[in-house]
Order: C-alpha cells, then structure tokens, then sequence
C-alpha cells in the first residue's frame, strides 16, 4: 500500500479547485443540463441490482478527479495485494483473508506456507454436517428429544454479522429458532433463557480469542444455570455447548470437547467473520444451501471489485463518493435507508463494518491526519425515518449523503403495500434532490403569480414554511429480492467499500486498538469496583462516580 498524505497529492489539489466551482450548484441544475446523467451515473450488476448514483452533487469531472485520487494511491495493486493474502493489516503482521473464506479458487492460497483453503473447506464441511443433523433432527439434546432452539453468544462481529443475516433471510428460515445474547446485562441473558427449553437448546459460544469479557461472563452463567438443572451431568455439555473461536485451548477449557469445536483464525476480523464458523447461526438457520449461495453472492462482488476498471467498480465508486462528501463537504455522516424490514438490522451491522474499521486519526506514516477518515453510520429501515428524522433531512441544516436500499419484489406479497412502499422510496430520492420551491408551493395553494412580485406578501405568508431546498444527495440501490445470494453481494459492496476509503484515506482499516483500550481500561476498573473502600486512584469525575457506585450498592 502506499502511504501519502491524501492533501498533498495532486487529485486532492483538484478536487479542492474543483469543489469549490460545484459546491453551489443544484441538483436540478445538474439534471437539467444533462439529459443522459443517469446513464452517466449509474451500473447494473448481474441485471439483480441497479446502482444509480446520478442524485449525487457531482459531474464526470468529478468523477475523474476522484479516480485519480485512487489511480494516485495504487488501489488496485491494495486490492491485489489483499486478495493475495498479503500482511496488509500492518499493525498486527497479519493479511486480511476474509475474501478466503467465500473462495472458489482451485489454486493453493498461501498462508505461511499452509493451504487455508483446505482449512476452510474443512470447516465448511463441518457446518454442512453439523447443520444437517440438527435441522434434520438427528442430532438429539441430553434427554434424547431433537433440537427446537440455538442460541448464540457473542459480541460484536460474533454478534452483530449473524444476527443481522439470521433476520434478513427469515423468509428462507427453517423450524429453529434462532437467538443472540450479546449485553453483558444479565437482563439479555435472563430474557432469552425464558423463552428457551435446556434440553432442547444448543449454545454456540463465539469469541475469536475465547477470552473476550461479555461473552464468556454470559457463556458462563449460561453453562452453570445448564449444569444446575436436574439430572444434567457435566458430559451433557457435549450435546448442547460449542465453541467457535481459533483459541481452541480456551475452547478445552471452558469444558467444550473438541469435536464441538469450530475453527476461525486470526487473519479474520471480527466484524468480517460472518462468512466463517461464526456464521455457523445462519446455516442453522437457513441450512446450508442457501448459506452457500451467501457466500456465493459473496464471492460474484468480489470478482467485480479485483477485476472491473476502477471507474465502473461499484465498491470503489461509494468510497470515492464518500470521500467526496466527508473531506470537501464536509458531511461526517452518512445515513443508510433499507426499505424492507428483514433488513432492519442492516444498518447498524455496517456501522461496525465502517466506524470500527476507519474510525482512525494515525495514518500509514503513522502521523495525526488533518482529514477526515470514518464517517458516522447509522440509519432505520423503511418508512420508519420518514416519520421521524427525514423532517431534518428535507429542512434542516446539515447535508447527508444517504444510500437508499430496496428489493422490487417482496417475499410478503399482501395487498398494495410493496407497491406503496415504492412509491415511497422513489418519492424521497426524488424530494431529497429537488425539493419544493416557492413557485411550486404557491402553484399547488392556487396563488397568483403575482404574489411573488411582492416580497411582504412573501414573508408574511405560511406557505414559506413549507419550502424544501432540496440538493441533499442520494445513492439508491434496487435489488430484484432479497435472497441469501443478493446479500452476499450487497454485504461484500459495503466491506469494499470500506476499504477503498481505507486505502485513499492512508490508515490501517484492519485493526481496533481503541476497542481495545476500553477492554483494558474495564478490566482495571473492576478490580476497584470490587474493593470497600473509596477510590482515589484515577481523575476527580471518574473518582466520584466509582465512589457514588459504592456507597449506594446494594
């Protein structure tokens, strides 16, 4: 990878120039001198999902510039070199195989001189087994009934990449039942355990290291309220407790036998592992066919993302585009609208996908940058925001970029309401970027044109309130239905695109230390928290809280 200041290059001077000649200009300006900008500005991939990026505040020079930044930091040759396997995750001397995982290559992918493809299809055999024999009611609980529930325990990417997927994919969900404990308050675990029977339940326990606090605390309470029942012997674990993590001695440890055991590895991260065993939940789930066509879906984007030209490259346009916005305009924020409420936890899944992955200020020099690297993420399905926070998006103050998201064909055909839930998306994307001026209001409350002509009339009527400048950008993203295969792709999109700003914006996308920090910070804290007496060992706020704390426990 190279390391360069983004604003010393000379793509980064341009699209400063150039920015400032198109800050001011309208969308409806843009559309209106362009008759083809939708063709300009928008892809087709597969004919399954239409990418239109026309409503943005940009032009082909824009465009241009944008893919010389990329051109000017060797983005393909980062792509490569990710694909290849290559120690990109600098601070941790690891490469980022994530892509691996959902692999078809027959070639041998080298890993410190040992085949990881073959570790994969290892694994992948041992879900499709071990998947087949629960959905199929073969696999049986320590009172000889068949499996109804599995619960999964993680935190984090062992938390949030399954969960999401489990409820994305409902309409292809089988007879389990499938639930996640991931708070450390014992309130998550007391809630799931009532809706559950032990004797029919089976607990995968996911920890890349198998030492994280949260999730081992709750695996914990779990495996001692299990061996707590009546007539449960410690040997009954082997039919209901499994370990995923690549720390198999912990695994051992924590009283899992190792044929319960399901490998992952440290050059998976944890907010990319739901294509590994951590995704173990979802072929449980949805069997492991239709896990396969995930993983499938997976691996068509990364095909387009190492092999299409940067300038028709999907991933690589929404980071460069997000650049754009984040470093020029100023922006910080980008919010993502799915409307269809499998997906309700989509946005979310990529707010760790994004802010832990860019959330950094050291780059590759290992300078403080002085721009902007990770945007704020978040987002609500359907028409939900429209209800809420699109008010501020329409009339407010701040510029958001948003990305709109959409299947055309819905697994819930009930009356008129896909077809009226379309007829919002296209609404909102076409009401961001246009907007409603003060001729159109008047037009529609049957004033006279006149009216304009006079500037106290003008302030003095209500209908200036209804006024919409329009010109906030859009990305809109129409899938043919969601399936497990179009979520691998659209998955795969956005960790891509993750990494091109990862690239451009000159940090290590692959690390986490500030997770870490807090990690180590809680575990110092809660040796205090365990002492009588008042602390004085840390700042005066911090000081009285952990005192406030002791004095009024219970």
């Amino acid at each position: 990878m190279k390391s360069l200041n983004p604003t010393v290059t000379k793509s980064w001077k341009n699209l400063k120039k150039h920015y400032l000649s198109i800050k001011n200009k309208h969308l409806k300006e843009l559309f209106k001198s362009d008759p083809n900008r939708f063709k300009k500005f928008s892809l087709n991939f597969e004919d399954i999902i239409l990418f239109d990026y026309s409503k943005n505040r940009l032009t082909s020079k824009t465009i241009s510039y944008l893919i010389n930044l990329a051109e000017e930091f060797d983005l393909k040759n980062s792509i490569i070199s990710m694909f290849q396997g290559k120690k990109i995750n600098f601070t941790e001397n690891k490469p980022v195989l994530h892509t691996a995982l959902r692999s078809s290559n027959k070639t041998n992918m080298l890993n410190n001189k040992k085949d990881i493809l073959l570790k994969i299809k290892y694994v992948l055999q041992k879900i499709k087994l071990f998947s087949n024999a629960v959905i199929h009611k073969k696999w049986r609980g320590y009172t000889g009934k068949y499996i109804t529930d599995v619960v999964n325990i993680g935190i984090g990417g062992s938390d949030l990449g399954p969960f999401m997927v489990t409820e994305a994919l409902k309409p292809y969900k089988n007879h389990l039942k499938i639930h996640f404990i991931s708070n450390l308050d014992g309130t998550h675990v007391i809630e799931i355990l009532k809706k559950i029977d032990m004797s029919r339940t089976i607990f995968l326990i996911s920890s890349k290291t198998f030492t994280t606090q949260e999730t081992i605390t709750n695996a914990t309470t779990v495996k001692n309220l299990f061996l707590n029942q009546p007539k449960v012997l410690k040997s009954d674990m082997d039919k209901h407790f499994f370990g995923i993590s690549m720390n198999e001695q912990e695994v051992l440890k924590f009283g899992i036998i190792q044929e319960n055991f399901f490998p992952i590895w440290d050059w998976v991260g944890g907010r990319y592992s739901v294509w590994s065993a951590v995704g173990l939940s979802i072929s449980l789930s949805i069997g492991y066919k239709n896990f396969s066509l995930f993983l499938k879906g997976a691996r068509s984007m990364d095909q387009h993302f190492l092999h299409a030209p940067l300038e028709k490259n999907i991933p690589v346009l929404l980071g460069l585009i997000s650049i754009w916005y984040n470093n020029f305009f100023n922006t910080e924020t980008e919010a993502i609208f799915v409307y269809d409420q499998y997906m309700h936890k989509f946005s979310t899944y990529l707010q760790q996908t994004n802010m832990e992955s860019n959330g950094k200020n050291i780059d590759r020099n290992k300078n403080i940058v002085s721009w902007q690297t990770g945007s704020i993420i978040w987002g609500e399905p359907g028409t939900n925001g429209q209800h809420s926070f699109y008010q501020l998006l329409h009339q407010g103050t701040k510029l958001i970029p948003s990305d709109f998201i959409i299947p055309i064909n819905t697994h819930n055909k009930i009356n008129d309401h896909h077809i009226k839930l379309l007829s919002h998306f296209f609404a909102q994307t076409q009401s961001l970027a246009f907007g409603k001026s003060i001729e159109e209001i008047f037009k529609e409350s049957n004033f006279k044109k006149e009216i304009l002509k006079d500037q106290s009339s003008l302030n003095n009527d209500i209908n200036i309130y209804k006024l919409c400048k329009g010109n906030q950008p859009t990305n809109s993203f129409l899938l043919n239905k969601i399936t497990p295969y179009t979520l691998g792709i659209l998955i795969a999109l956005y960790e891509h695109k993750v990494f091109t700003q990862g690239v451009i914006m000159n940090i290590f996308s692959f690390d986490q230390w500030g997770v870490e920090l807090g990690k180590y910070t809680a575990n110092n804290i809660l040796v205090e928290l365990k002492k009588n007496n008042l602390t004085t060992k840390y700042d005066s706020s911090t000081n009285a809280l952990i005192n406030f704390y002791k004095l009024n426990r219970k």
